[in-house]
């Protein structure tokens, strides 16, 4: 199976280690994405536009140091899946989607016709932080995340897209069954469970395999045996 990820940091963490955790389970899974830290679908649309060699390739979760443009990306390969997806600070309002997404998925599926479309849905900011209270001006975590969860519905409509893979509401259901915290700085991904979970995620979200006997254990930062437990189980209830 071949996945492109269009995306930043947050499609980063998503796919830092989904080849891996794939392949603990008997899957092969190549993952390619796409990252310009901070990037938002208008940026995109404008890469688009240019074809500028805009983009850092990282390859089954590594960097690799080379430089791509969006259109050498797509018609490098037959891809299984494709995911786009807005930046974080921006996707609880589904106005800064548009006109960008619209043109953006029409490129993509011209280029990608037998592609599945993908939207992935980012999550909201750690409780108590600046970024969640100050900047995006949120009493609590889930009111960021509903608006999100709103955005990303109306997103995917609008492009057909063939699934919502829900990272906002797997971290959010996390947070709620006992987890203290999936962001590393308030709102990335932590580089262990938070990254781990992404990927059981993911996993189950294009193949629909059982997560739950998933042998893993290469994370950049250790985990413990309960934090995985949940994280599996949580999986397997959102998905």
């Amino acid at each position: 199976m071949n996945v492109l990820t269009i995306g930043n940091s947050f499609s980063q963490d998503a796919t830092r280690y989904l080849h891996d955790v794939a392949k603990a389970q008997g899957k092969n899974i190549t993952v390619v994405n796409l990252c310009i830290g901070g990037c938002p679908l208008s940026l995109h649309y404008r890469n688009m536009l240019s074809d500028d060699k805009a983009y850092s390739l990282e390859f089954n979760g590594c960097g690799t140091g080379f430089k791509m443009s969006l259109s050498e990306a797509l018609l490098s390969r037959d891809w299984d899946y494709i995911s786009v997806q807005q930046v974080s600070h921006l996707s609880v309002n589904y106005d800064t989607y548009q006109p960008y997404l619209d043109s953006f998925a029409d490129y993509i599926k011209e280029c990608c016709p037998k592609a599945k479309l993908l939207v992935h849905q980012t999550w909201a900011y750690e409780q108590g932080s600046d970024r969640l209270h100050i900047s995006m001006k949120y009493n609590h975590r889930k009111d960021m995340l509903n608006d999100i969860v709103d955005s990303y519905s109306y997103a995917a409509k609008a492009i057909d897209a063939y699934k919502i893979i829900p990272s906002g509401q797997m971290f959010d259901m996390l947070l709620d069954s006992g987890i203290e915290s999936v962001h590393r700085d308030t709102f990335h991904a932590s580089l262990g469970l938070g990254r781990y979970a992404l990927a059981l995620l993911w996993l189950r979200a294009l193949t629909g395999a059982d997560v739950s006997e998933n042998n893993f254990s290469q994370f950049d930062t250790q985990i413990t045996d309960e934090q995985i437990k949940i994280a599996k189980d949580c999986v397997m209830k959102i998905i």
